[in-house]
């Protein structure tokens, strides 16, 4: 069974912090390359950071230094540790493979709402 379950999101003051959650399926997780995504309103889903099997990270310049990606490989848990936000951080949060952009057809979970606004 295909699954991915986001959760932590909520709203938070600038210069805040949270902490996201991706519980994945056996199916999705195992040997991935990992990511978390982000979508805002108006705007197109981009990837914001990615984590291989064996740890090694990726980040794009808008997180890079502020958010932090991690997995559980026992869990089939994804990570993303999110500090000093501002409100463009402002968006839908979903992860997925590194990849799931790239297939019309790949499943995406409901995602998680993050608001940062005072």
């Amino acid at each position: 069974q295909v699954q991915l379950v986001e959760s932590g999101g909520g709203l938070v003051q600038p210069g805040g912090s949270l902490r996201l959650s991706c519980a994945a399926s056996r199916a999705i997780f195992t040997g991935a390359i990992m990511a978390w995504y982000r979508q805002a309103p108006g705007k197109q889903r981009e990837r914001v950071a990615s984590i291989t099997r064996s740890g090694t990270t990726g980040y794009s310049d808008s997180v890079q230094g502020r958010f932090t990606i991690s997995r559980d490989n026992d869990k089939n848990m994804v990570y993303l540790q999110m500090n000093s936000l501002s409100p463009e951080d402002t968006a839908v949060y979903y992860c997925n493979t590194a990849t799931a952009l790239l297939n019309r057809r790949s499943y995406w979970g409901q995602g998680t709402q993050v608001t940062v606004s005072s």
